[in-house]
């Protein structure tokens, strides 16, 4: 069985930190591109389930939607709110599934098309290791070239070894039969961390699911291992360490700048 307008991105995730040390670690990982209007039919497939537990899995509220009104009408919603319409036109939602219950997502992305089909907006949703979530909405103009580049200054405290004093540059190339996502951040103007994530596209379907469940059966615990083990290593080299601030749970920014 396969899922119709959705799909499966298998690829490689490489961070390289440029100051005040470098380092380098790269790892293969697969994100879902879930058509939000394909959830429903997601039934279809034996390995992947919707709002319960399976081998692969993806929850709603996961991405902030209440269990009322779903995530597709919650996105449609909020970009809407911006004076960008997208009323019934598709949204696709790239991201991590859960492998056996778990998933922790940096950064997941919002494709939005406007009724005639256009991409009309990108939201970034970033997630911290605290449960705190951000999203950036920027505007895409009808035509624009890929890849498609935004900037916007930091809100949300990620990481102890960036300040927020730091400046977000995303580069995309939307998903087709590849994607590519590259996010540069620069602190008080000096470029810290390039990361980037580039991918093929392959079939949603339980075959590719039990091929992928081979390859990447520990990808969630890998990505958050990961990410403590470098942090581990960046203090003992003795970078310096911001605090945490927190906020809003669930924050949102409309950026109009373009990179």
């Amino acid at each position: 069985m396969t899922s119709g307008g959705s799909a499966l991105y298998a690829g490689r995730v490489i961070h390289r930190r440029l100051a005040p040390c470098g380092y380098l670690f790269s790892y293969r990982v697969f994100s879902a591109l879930l058509d939000l209007d394909d959830l429903a039919a997601m039934d279809r497939l034996r390995l992947f389930s919707v709002n319960r537990f399976n081998l692969f899995s993806f929850f709603e509220t996961d991405h902030g939607a209440d269990e009322a009104g779903g995530l597709k009408r919650h996105i449609e919603t909020l970009v809407c709110g911006t004076g960008i319409d997208v009323q019934g036109g598709k949204i696709s939602l790239l991201c991590y599934p859960r492998v056996l219950g778990y998933a922790f997502n940096p950064l997941s992305v919002y494709f939005c098309n406007n009724a005639a089909g256009d991409l009309s907006a990108l939201v970034y949703e970033v997630t911290n290791t605290f449960g705190e979530r951000h999203r950036y909405l920027f505007a895409v103009e009808t035509g624009a070239a890929a890849p498609l580049r935004h900037a916007c200054a930091k809100a949300l405290y990620v990481s102890p070894f960036i300040g927020m004093d730091a400046t977000y540059r995303f580069a995309v190339v939307p998903p087709a039969e590849n994607l590519a996502i590259s996010i540069r951040e620069e602190d008080a103007g000096t470029p810290v961390l390039n990361a980037s994530f580039t991918a093929r596209r392959a079939v949603l379907s339980d075959r590719t699911l039990a091929r992928f469940a081979l390859a990447y059966f520990a990808m969630g615990f890998k990505i958050i291992g990961g990410i403590h083990w470098e942090a581990f290593k960046l203090w003992c080299k003795g970078v310096r360490v911001h605090r945490h601030r927190a906020t809003e749970a669930n924050g949102f920014t409309t950026v109009d700048q373009v990179d």
